[in-house]
């Protein structure tokens, strides 16, 4: 694999457009817009104050930027570069700001949640939608583009209403069987609502445009396969529960144990290694210019199980305790599934769903910071806030130095729709890291 050069950003706002052509990236005020495939700015923009949030239309031909503490989205056009957009919601402030499947409407979130407020790029007309509730993730939209689900509070109960983006006319309006609504998810395939309440009530709901299904688990995380025959459901007792999607029952759940005895489960350990350092090396100029001088070196070591996984135990007087599986995410084939126990921060698990079993154990040295599958093979990514990138394939895991001067830290990565690079995100730069998929598929 080979590694670009260093660029700034700010915030972490970084994203390659929908067709995959562009890089768009912003610093501080600045909208800088790349080829993805050059790295050469094709456009530079500059927003009315520091962006607070960037994103690309559906087709690929307008940007937008959101200044929260303003209240102002800003959006732009790589078409027409003279032409843009100004949108100001005044006193009433702004809170989110995103496109709707068409890229020619945005939906704005005002402060307090007051009203989601629908705004027209081609006719300028603006719709308002009351009520909508604050939560994990309060609006949906299926991926055909059709429906958008919305959670709403009112006279203190939840509620969902389901709008039709063409002309945003109410289809259904329902009372949810929730204390406190924490979000809702669309299945890929847009049969299915999945609706789950917060950590207090140990409920998640499933709707179909005319039948209501229910279940009862301890809901901290939820998520769908991309080929909608599964529903994972993470909970605070370190158990995902896997539902199937003709009856809606569960079908296993994967536990996540402080010792591993599953001998049919891979277990890497990455160990570190600091190169030796002899007193000739030890010279002003090569301490100060040499950054790789005392560059630690890692590998992953197969252990043989039993393994003893580092155990972090929760603080139970403390508001929002490190414990159940926060993060889950299905591979693009929908045969793995990767997940990661908060109280086993340093520990990513990877599961087969087709034969139901635990095909991987990943023990990295600190606390994984983000993990991600490529959009086009069986491949994991992952880092840990340091100089290195980690990959996971059924063939075996690798620890990759990223070559960069000054220690890039890898906060965290984004794949390319292609699955041909990744961008790596650090503190105030970025770079990107372009896979040798050629060999790989020979």
């Amino acid at each position: 694999m080979n590694f670009s050069e260093v660029f700034k950003q700010s915030n972490q706002l970084c994203k390659v457009s929908p067709d995959g052509k562009y890089l768009a990236t912003c610093v501080q005020y600045r909208l800088v817009v790349r080829d993805a495939g050059t790295l050469q700015i094709l456009q530079l923009y500059t927003c009315l104050d520091q962006i607070s949030h960037m994103d690309w239309s559906s087709d690929s031909l307008f940007i937008l930027c959101a200044m929260y503490k303003r209240g102002l989205v800003q959006v732009w056009s790589l078409e027409q570069p003279d032409w843009h957009c100004k949108i100001d919601e005044g006193s009433i402030g702004l809170v989110s700001s995103r496109w709707s499947p068409d890229g020619r409407h945005i939906l704005n979130t005002t402060e307090f949640h007051l009203r989601v407020t629908v705004w027209s790029l081609c006719t300028k007309a603006v719709s308002y939608i009351k009520y909508p509730k604050a939560c994990q993730k309060g609006i949906d939209f299926s991926r055909d583009g059709c429906y958008m689900a919305l959670a709403e509070r009112r006279d203190c109960k939840d509620f969902v209403s389901v709008f039709v983006c063409d002309d945003w006319h109410l289809l259904r309006h329902f009372e949810t069987e929730t204390q406190d609504l924490a979000g809702l998810e669309w299945s890929p395939n847009g049969c299915v609502l999945a609706v789950w309440d917060s950590c207090l009530e140990y409920k998640v709901l499933l709707y179909s445009l005319d039948v209501p299904m229910s279940g009862l688990w301890g809901i901290k995380s939820v998520t769908w396969s991309p080929s909608s025959q599964f529903l994972a459901i993470g909970s605070y007792d370190e158990k995902v529960r896997i539902l199937n999607h003709i009856t809606w029952k569960k079908i296993t759940q994967f536990e996540h144990p402080a010792t591993i005895n599953n001998t049919k489960a891979v277990v890497y350990k990455e160990v570190v290694k600091r190169p030796a350092v002899c007193s000739d090396d030890l010279s002003l100029h090569n301490i100060t210019i040499g950054n790789t001088l005392f560059n630690t070196q890692s590998k992953y070591e197969i252990c043989p199980t039993p393994v003893q996984l580092p155990v972090v135990r929760p603080d139970p007087d403390r508001a929002n305790p490190k414990i159940g599986v926060s993060t889950l995410a299905f591979s693009s084939d929908s045969r793995y599934l990767a997940t990661k126990n908060d109280n086993m921060a340093s520990v990513v698990w990877v599961w087969d769903v087709q034969k139901m079993s635990l095909v991987a154990v990943l023990e990295q040295t600190a606390a994984v910071r983000c993990f991600q599958w490529d959009p086009r093979r069986p491949r994991l990514a992952l880092c840990t806030g340091n100089t290195k990138l980690y990959l996971w394939s059924p063939a075996g895991c690798v620890s990759v130095q990223v070559p960069t001067e000054g220690g890039f830290q890898v906060q965290s990565l984004n794949w390319h729709c292609s699955g041909d690079s990744l961008i790596l995100l650090g503190k105030e730069q970025l770079c990107l890291c372009y896979m040798d998929n050629d060999q790989e598929d020979k």
